[in-house]
């Protein structure tokens, strides 16, 4: 396995951002991509890591999934959520029976993962550092953030061991961890938050700092962590942000402060709108509000736990898509409106 290349598949803002700095530490790596010029640019040009982190161009041997040929013992998915089961269906014919799929995604997507190939070829991971994708061979790297990879099931295999030293080479403060799905669901509340900052063109942090949209990011909190809550997840967090605060009956003035921390975590990466902001406004492409954050609610309902505020971000996501809404502070509006009058009702 030393010499078999690693499967990166989905070369975007996470995948291409792995791929470059494992292929530069001197890893095998194949990057497996559907944008062909992408494809090219990557295995001749080179792929391009711009931003405040640091800057180098890396050749890395690239293919799109028609070219892709052979079996592979660990393959990272690095798809949008909403593509993850096409993305399966693609590579399982190349995953090895004894290899693993590694989620390098936003979301839940274990759950899907492990219902395709398996609980035991499934590996957890959540990551948090800002990227974008800006073009063929073009990537953003916009600020460090927490690295998080562990075995569905807690246990430390030796396999698990190794994919964090091969993380550690990205990010050298990566984490292993016995509850992987713990940071999922504590990334799930600020995921859901970033959707309600895409509802506007507004910056992350002129969201998280404006008192009049506070009711929102509390609101989104506080249902994906009492939905967590009702599965027995006990939520761990990134930085100073801990989701722990969102649990049922939590006192507000924790919560205030997380939100607060939000403001000036989001304000120091050259990154300073969501990936789901660029998806919406520069990109004009759905969004993963369905897979990243409709999922809260569907788990949610099979729980007995009401999510208003996360169903209603979800349409208004939606209606932007579609056209029936602009991307604006009445937009957003909407929303505020919701969470203020609820809160005021309990």
């Amino acid at each position: 396995m030393s010499g078999e290349p690693i499967l990166i598949w989905g070369a975007g803002a996470i995948g291409g951002t792995l791929g470059a700095y494992w292929a530069r530490a001197g890893v095998p790596v194949l990057l497996v991509d559907i944008v062909a010029e992408h494809v090219e640019a990557c295995r001749t040009s080179g792929l391009a890591i711009t931003g405040p982190v640091e800057e180098f161009r890396q050749v890395v041997p690239a293919v799109t999934p028609q070219a892709l040929a052979g079996t592979y013992s660990r393959i990272v998915l690095a798809v949008k959520a909403g593509a993850t089961e096409t993305a399966l269906a693609a590579l399982a014919p190349h995953l090895g029976d004894d290899g693993l799929v590694l989620s390098a995604q936003n979301g839940l997507n274990e759950i899907t993962i492990a219902k395709a190939v398996g609980e035991a070829r499934t590996m957890g991971c959540f990551v948090n550092f800002g990227a974008d994708w800006h073009g063929p061979g073009e990537i953003l790297y916009g600020n460090r953030g927490a690295v998080v990879v562990g075995e569905l099931d807690g246990t430390m295999t030796g396999r698990v061991r190794e994919m964090h030293r091969l993380l550690r080479l990205f990010e050298p403060e990566a984490i292993l961890t016995d509850n992987i799905y713990g940071y999922l669901w504590g990334k799930l509340a600020y995921g859901a938050m970033l959707f309600g900052t895409a509802l506007t063109n507004d910056s992350m942090s002129a969201n998280f700092a404006d008192p009049q949209r506070l009711p929102v990011w509390l609101a989104l909190g506080r249902e994906v962590g009492a939905v967590a809550a009702a599965r027995g997840v006990t939520s761990l967090g990134f930085g100073e942000f801990d989701p722990a605060v969102f649990a049922p009956g939590a006192p507000e003035g924790p919560q205030i402060r997380a939100i607060a921390w939000l403001a000036d975590y989001t304000s120091k990466t050259a990154k300073t709108h969501s990936g789901i902001w660029r998806d919406l406004a520069v990109r004009k492409r759905k969004t993963e509000a369905g897979p990243q954050i409709g999922i809260v609610s569907a788990l949610g309902r099979e729980a007995g736990v009401a999510t208003p505020a996360l169903e209603t971000l979800v349409t208004l996501i939606h209606d932007v898509e579609d056209g029936r809404r602009p991307m604006s502070f009445d937009t957003l509006k909407v929303l505020i409106e919701q969470c203020r009058s609820a809160s005021t009702a309990a």
